[in-house]
């Protein structure tokens, strides 16, 4: 109601729910694992020759730094880390799922892209900071 009255702080904050909230409608990708901490949505892109794994986290866990985060695949076999391509990372909240959605592109090679779709993996870290964040592969 403020919004329609022109409020300036109540027009940005429902622009802001409606950019979140778009966002977690219309998540592309693949849901990879999940525990109650939060869930990993993935694609993978290539731009110039180069791979990167594209990521959508939801989480009850806020997530800011300007050091970056790394992604862990524990396996059966070999575990193998992923190193974000940006520093900066920082989350957005939605009201829809009541969840903070976080957007992190991660460098990738043919073998590790590999080792993901044949499901070569148990667990999945997501570190940042001092904090993480661990699911269970989906569909185990």
């Amino acid at each position: 109601m403020l919004a329609a009255l022109g409020n300036a702080k109540a027009m940005k904050r429902l622009h802001e729910d409606t950019f979140t909230e778009e966002k977690t409608e219309n998540v592309g990708g693949d849901k990879i694992a999940e525990s109650k901490e939060g869930q990993l949505y993935i694609g993978v892109s290539d731009i110039n020759g180069y791979q990167f794994l594209e990521t959508i986290i939801f989480s009850g866990i806020k997530i800011k730094t300007f050091d970056g985060a790394r992604l862990t695949f524990f396996g059966n076999d070999n575990d193998f880390e992923l190193t974000s391509d940006t520093q900066e990372i920082v989350s957005e909240f939605s009201d829809t799922s009541n969840r903070f959605v976080s957007q992190v592109s991660f460098d990738i090679s043919d073998e590790e892209i590999k080792k993901i779709q044949k499901g070569d993996f148990k667990q999945i870290k997501f570190s940042f900071k001092k904090k993480s964040i661990t699911m269970d592969r989906v569909g185990q």
